[in-house]
């Protein structure tokens, strides 16, 4: 196996796991009160999108961990593709649907995703061609 970006990997799968948990507990707690938004007349509709935010939240998170796979595959193309993916879906998740895996999962996200970009394969000298006779 070749060499792989194995920091931004591991920040951004952490920085994923964290997203979907703040997700979760987002998804949870408007649920909670995007019902209770339900009982008001006239506000039905905030509390369905207060759902929606939440379950983006979650959906975020489980992109932000696609992506940190896509960096642990070691091709350069599949890393730049992952680490955009990890650096979008991270900021996006700080505005939508929760608090961005509490702060630390959008920050993770957002250093694994730049390591990912800045990462360059070693380059490998071919082998030395033998004397002709």
């Amino acid at each position: 196996m070749g060499e792989k970006p194995t920091a931004a990997f591991v920040l951004s799968l952490v920085g994923g796991i964290l997203i979907i948990i703040g997700g979760l507990v987002a998804a949870i707690i408007s649920a909670v009160i995007g019902g209770a938004f339900g009982l008001i007349p006239g506000l039905e509709w905030l509390g369905g999108l207060i759902i929606v935010l939440g379950v983006l939240g979650l959906v975020f998170g489980i992109i932000v961990v696609v992506g940190a796979i896509m960096i642990n595959s070691g091709v350069p193309e599949k890393v730049r593709m992952g680490s955009i993916i990890v650096l979008i879906f991270s900021i996006l998740s700080l505005f939508v649907g929760g608090t961005g895996g509490f702060i630390i999962g959008f920050i993770l996200g957002l250093i694994g995703g730049i390591l990912g970009l800045t990462w360059k394969p070693e380059v490998r000298a071919p082998p030395p061609t033998p004397p002709t006779p």
